[in-house]
């Protein structure tokens, strides 16, 4: 699925439709350069699901949990990892075994240590603004990009 965003509020929108068709176990891959609106897009799943906070790429601290409508949510980024072992010492399977929505900013960085995901967002600059490529991966990942889509229509 391709889809165009033409602004930052384009990217919110996409964030908070992801949040409205996202099973609360779910897994999702966030790539892109630097600046392409990653955590942007989290920003506006999070707000979508009731969060009023600021809500800022967690490149020092690795995670930052939320907990909106009850619902348990966790942002990563792994821009400053340098190996992917560091999860295991930080204790990342925990974060992945529960029923949580997990979004992971910079997952090349945990290569061959992070699960499969259920989806695959990359986003990148266009002439014209953004595009997030988005991927469903097995059956759940399926289905949100099929709800996503009824969602988007």
């Amino acid at each position: 699925m391709d889809i165009g965003l033409a602004d930052e509020q384009a990217t919110l929108d996409l964030g908070a439709a992801l949040a409205a068709v996202c099973p609360a176990r779910c897994l999702i891959f966030l790539s892109g350069e630097l600046g392409a609106g990653k955590t942007t897009l989290v920003r506006g799943f999070l707000r979508a699901l009731g969060h009023a906070g600021t809500v800022k790429s967690p490149t020092y601290t690795l995670v930052e949990p939320y907990e909106p409508g009850g619902r348990q949510v966790y942002h990563f980024d792994l821009y400053r990892v340098a190996d992917p072992d560091e999860l295991e010492f930080a204790g990342g399977r925990d974060y992945f075994a529960g029923e949580a929505t997990c979004l992971v900013e910079w997952p090349e960085r945990g290569s061959g240590w992070l699960p499969a995901p259920d989806l695959d967002i990359t986003l990148f600059h266009t002439s014209d603004g953004r595009r997030a490529r988005i991927q469903g991966l097995g059956a759940t990942g399926a289905a949100v990009i099929a709800a996503l889509r009824g969602h988007l229509a």
